[in-house]
């Protein structure tokens, strides 16, 4: 132990960790794990320094030889490498066609782990030391997720889910949990999408896999899942149904539920949608946490942000917020319904479904089955004396015509829209049937944004050609500070595709006098794009520039989801 404590005394300094104490290992932590867990250490410094202290090889990049991997896979079952944080990298040959296989790990004195690969590996090991974050990021690559729990479910579990555990405390996810059940999968799936910040998990039959994806920063990623996991694609999806309180044995239908789950103390609200399908019924979770409604988290710049809370202090009219599904209207809508939440002020909202429940703030689900819709919810919402309505959605005539009554008889209204810009929710309305002179009456703005994927900041790099591509956007202001783009491959902070978060960027179009008088004579499109543009309008595009010139997204990012002037 003295020459393991000196060896590791001696890495420590070399890797630039002079005065940090070597810690005492514990049952529940190593040393290692401890001095790892610091976050004050280099450790790939650390750990190649002690490779070469202990005479084992260092692998800087841990990959699987994907040519090996059911062999390797069967040496080294995933409840071996899995709980000893282990990795096979490849199968060498030997003289006599002995085989040897190479495992990686990031604690060379986990005997315990090196006693149970003996066990359970039939050939001769060489043993390699790797980063930790980057093996344990590999090993759910090579295994699946969950691929510990699903292989004792194979072993010890009915796979058509008769015997499914249906305990509500289930909803508690425990990561300390041992039960190997159909339970404890979904909770591992569950909860390395939360660690990953994803806002949607779909898990999708295929003819030969069940495909899982989460999505991350809006966009799709397929999670890497045990390879038999087909054969408990019925218990999976009946775990899920079970948990959002859905009916198991009705196939045929989608169905619609909630999940409330709690992890780490905090609580998580999922949404469950199912869909059939030829191959099984696919089911959608939308991970909702607790968020907390700030202006200031929204980042909107500072001339707009001043046009919207001017508007917000209006004590009546309509202010609705456009954009496709996905661009974060709801956040939006209750980040003005916070700011607007104060004492004196009586609030309601008509929501389907109600995302996130706001302390102090009246909400109210829609339930189409017993005829509790957003024009009937309203029209009682309207007896209620409230100051401020919230509306998730207006989708029909009928619900506009009393948003805009409302709004007309002394009430502040919010809304959203699907239209792909500001001015376009205006033509919307008209469209719906809604009179051009009440539009102009009633509503006082239209709120249009986009989400865009924000930067890493451990790997973004300067934009060699920023002059050009910003000029092609019509930009021809000063160019004063950096300008970043993604790096390609990405790094393990933003796991490997160089962005990491989104935000919004907005347009807002106000309903001056002077546009209402063009709404009213049923102008064209064009001319109250002119009139906009009089009034002060900026484009989308115009504030997207803006923020990738503060260095927090691309000049791609902002083409993605913007609409070009010439184009409007």
């Amino acid at each position: 132990m003295k020459n393991i404590r000196q060896a590791l005394v001696h890495c420590l300094e070399a890797s630039g960790g002079t005065g940090i104490p070597l810690p005492v290992a514990t049952p529940s932590s190593s040393v290692i794990n401890q001095l790892l867990d610091l976050g004050t250490l280099d450790e790939e410094a650390f750990l190649s320094h002690l490779a070469a202290c202990i005479g084992l090889g260092y692998v800087s990049a841990p990959l699987p030889d994907s040519a090996d991997a059911p062999e390797m896979k069967r040496l080294l079952p995933p409840r071996v490498a899995l709980k000893h944080r282990l990795l096979p990298l490849k199968i060498e040959e030997q003289e006599g066609g002995v085989k040897k296989l190479i495992v990686a790990g990031y604690d060379p004195f986990d005997l315990i782990g090196r006693q149970a690969v003996a066990r359970e590996v039939d050939v001769a090991v060489r043993w390699e030391i790797a980063p930790r974050k980057r093996m344990l990021n590999a090993m759910r690559d090579f295994y699946g997720v969950g691929a510990d729990t699903f292989e004792e479910i194979l072993k010890g579990r009915d796979v058509d889910g008769a015997d499914l555990d249906q305990r509500d405390e289930a909803n508690i996810i425990d990561a300390d949990d041992e039960e190997a059940s159909v339970v404890k999968f979904v909770n591992t799936v569950i909860r390395e999408a939360l660690d990953q910040n994803a806002t949607d998990i779909h898990v999708e039959p295929m003819e030969d896999r069940l495909r899982m994806r989460y999505r991350i920063d809006g966009r799709l990623r397929e999670v890497p899942v045990p390879e038999n996991i087909k054969a408990l694609q019925q218990s999976v999806i009946a775990r899920l149904k079970v948990m959002a309180k859905l009916d198991i044995a009705e196939r045929r239908l989608p169905q619609d539920g909630r999940i409330s789950l709690q992890i780490a103390g905090q609580f998580i609200d999922v949404r469950v949608a199912t869909i059939p399908s030829v191959e099984g019924e696919s089911v959608s979770l939308r991970l909702l946490g607790q968020e907390k409604f700030n202006l200031d988290l929204l980042r909107i710049e500072p001339d707009l942000r001043a046009e919207i809370e001017v508007l917000l202090k209006k004590p009546n009219g309509i202010i609705l917020v456009t954009g496709p599904t996905g661009s974060g209207k709801s956040t939006t809508l209750y980040t003005f319904l916070s700011q607007l939440n104060v004492e004196h002020r009586r609030i309601v909202t008509i929501e389907d479904p109600v995302e996130n429940k706001l302390p102090g703030v009246v909400q109210i689900a829609v339930r189409p089955e017993i005829d509790l819709t957003f024009a009937t919810g309203l029209r009682s919402i309207l007896r209620g004396d409230p100051n401020v309505v919230m509306i998730g959605e207006m989708r029909d005539l009928e619900t506009a015509e009393i948003a805009i009554r409302a709004a007309l008889t002394g009430h502040l209204v919010l809304s959203t829209l699907h239209t792909n810009d500001a001015i376009g929710g205006i033509m919307r309305l008209v469209d719906m049937g809604v009179e051009p002179f009440l539009v102009s009456s009633s509503v006082r703005a239209f709120i249009a944004q986009r989400l865009v994927r924000l930067l890493c900041n451990a790997c973004k790099q300067i934009e060699p050609d920023a002059e050009m591509k910003l000029r092609e956007l019509k930009y021809d202001g000063p160019i004063n500070t950096p300008v970043y783009r993604a790096k390609e491959g990405g790094c393990e902070a933003c796991r490997f595709t160089g962005y990491k978060g989104r935000m919004s960027i907005y347009e807002l179009v106000r309903l001056t006098p002077a546009m209402g008088e063009l709404i009213t004579q049923k102008a064209s499109s064009a001319e109250l794009m002119r009139q906009a543009y009089k009034d002060g309008y900026r484009p989308m595009r115009e504030y997207g520039v803006r923020k990738v010139l503060a260095g927090h997204t691309t000049i791609e990012e902002v083409i993605s989801v913007t609409i070009a002037e010439s184009e409007q």
